[in-house]
């Protein structure tokens, strides 16, 4: 696609690279009993087929480069964002397995009729300078807003409405999904790829597989995922059934987001030590792998492909960071869609305003010690309850747990027992996950499980421990909201 013009001394007159094109929560923690798909497929293609190409040259590439079905996602686009420097692209997963076998359908439980929509949407910034790979995964159950548009499937022409960030593609293909990403973010998106199942699969298997660490056992009865704590060495179904799996604990889509940027990683890191980069046969078999089954815009060639692998030569897991796009409502109704995600607008701007100015998510420099949780605080709903008689008490915890990040009602109310001594954080099973990172925020507590009670969590404060201390996201388990690098979830990050 045609970039904004740029001077010849800047870094993106320099090198003009072209990429690929590609590709709710009704449970708790965002999750929804929709059988779980996967995402990181669009993970393959950025770092193995992009990656791959620093070792071999053009006349290898562009052999295979016609194997890529095109699409123009761009087609008739007007008001876009500025553009700004490194490359910005959107990567987005579908649920395509018409060219699974049977057995491979049935044994990583792949069955039924695939949604027409997308999985997974991924936005990836590459710096300038070709150091850095931005990550930042965007909820498929966003609420979102569409520009007015023509349905992809029925001709017929809708105004601007919301939907599910997901249903996009449904209506308007690659095309709308663009444009609706954009409307969101304000980042101007310069290449696409869509990725599915079978590319996926394909890839990891001709990497050898792809090592994976678990902190603890991970079990989906949808997907067939099962995986004790420790270290794991999976093949191409197995890495499928990890990044497609939503139902292994309350955190649901969210927790699965997680899962895929920690594989990210950890393919990043199987890529630069496996020897696909400078062994030709190899690397012929990924790429080929890759592009056999993806979706890319016009503007990516073998010129695109080969100058950006050349620029990535140094690329490493210390070189990617992670995040999630903060969420600030898990459950957010909209009548005649459903429950959908809501972003935090304020802490999601200055996440977008990091890509457009091609400045790193976060500093790279060490944290605060604070308490590590699995489930970042900002993605928590509270209600605090004073369970004893000292007036107020119950006005500081809520304004402690909000200054942690904590998402409090900020109306903090008696509760109906008397006498507590202990502080209690009661929550739904559903919701276990979020129950222990709020306790580990209130050092003393007792957790209740109270079934049927929502996403809510309540904290009946006690006069014996009502203390509040700073937590956040245990990167060494899963990457979470909060950004973090590639070498921190890998296997001995």
């Amino acid at each position: 696609m045609p970039t904004p013009p740029r001077s010849p001394g800047s870094a993106r007159g320099r090198a003009r690279f072209s990429l690929f094109r590609g590709g709710g929560t009704g449970r708790p923690e965002g999750g929804g009993r929709r059988g779980a798909r996967w995402a990181g497929r669009a993970a393959t293609a950025l770092s193995v087929g992009v990656l791959g190409v620093a070792g071999v040259g053009h006349v290898l590439v562009g052999g295979l480069t016609s194997d890529i079905a095109r699409v123009d996602p761009f087609k008739d686009m007007k008001n876009r964002p500025q553009g700004g420097d490194g490359m910005n692209i959107l990567l987005v997963g579908t649920d395509g397995r018409d060219r699974l076998t049977p057995e491979e359908k049935r044994r990583y439980r792949l069955g039924g009729e695939p949604c027409h929509c997308t999985d997974t949407v991924m936005i990836v910034h590459l710096s300038a300078d070709r150091d850095r790979a931005s990550v930042v995964s965007l909820p498929r159950d966003s609420y979102a807003e569409t520009p007015a548009h023509t349905d992809h499937t029925t001709g017929e022409r809708h105004g601007p409405h919301p939907v599910k960030l997901n249903a996009a593609y449904a209506e308007g293909g690659p095309e709308l999904t663009v444009r609706t990403v954009e409307h969101m973010t304000h980042v101007r998106i310069d290449h696409y790829l869509e990725v599915d199942f079978v590319s996926f699969m394909r890839t990891v298997d001709v990497l050898g597989g792809v090592e994976l660490c678990t902190a603890r056992p991970l079990k989906d009865a949808y997907t067939g995922l099962d995986l004790p704590a420790g270290k794991h060495d999976l093949n191409g179904g197995q890495a499928l059934q990890y990044v497609r799996s939503r139902h292994v604990d309350g955190a649901a889509d969210l927790g699965r987001m997680q899962r895929q940027q920690r594989f990210m990683a950890a393919l990043i890191a199987r890529a630069g030590s496996s020897g696909v980069l400078l062994n030709p046969v190899k690397f012929r078999a990924v790429t080929r792998a890759v592009l056999g089954s993806v979706r890319a815009d016009e503007g990516f060639g073998a010129d695109e492909l080969v100058g950006l692998g050349r620029a990535m030569r140094s690329f490493s897991p210390a070189s990617s960071e992670f995040t999630t796009v903060p969420v600030g409502n898990v459950a957010y109704p909209v009548e005649g869609i459903g429950s959908t995600v809501k972003w935090d607008d304020r802490k999601a701007e200055k996440v977008f305003a990091a890509l457009r100015e091609d400045r790193p998510l976060a500093p790279y420099g060490g944290r605060r010690p604070v308490a590590l949780v699995d489930v970042a605080p900002e993605r928590i709903r509270v209600q605090v309850e004073n369970g004893t008689a000292a007036a107020g008490l119950a006005e500081r915890v809520d304004a402690a747990l909000a200054a942690t990040g904590f998402r409090t009602t900020g109306a903090p109310v008696n509760s109906q027992e008397h006498g507590v001594r202990r502080t209690v954080v009661a929550y739904d099973p559903g919701w276990d996950r979020s129950a222990k990172s709020l306790a580990a925020a209130l050092p003393g507590s007792v957790l209740r499980s109270v079934p049927g009670q929502g996403a809510t969590l309540r904290v009946i404060v006690g006069s014996e421990s009502h203390r509040v201390r700073g937590v956040r996201v245990d990167a060494a388990a899963e990457a979470g909201s909060d950004p973090v690098r590639g070498d921190e979830v890998v296997c001995g990050g």
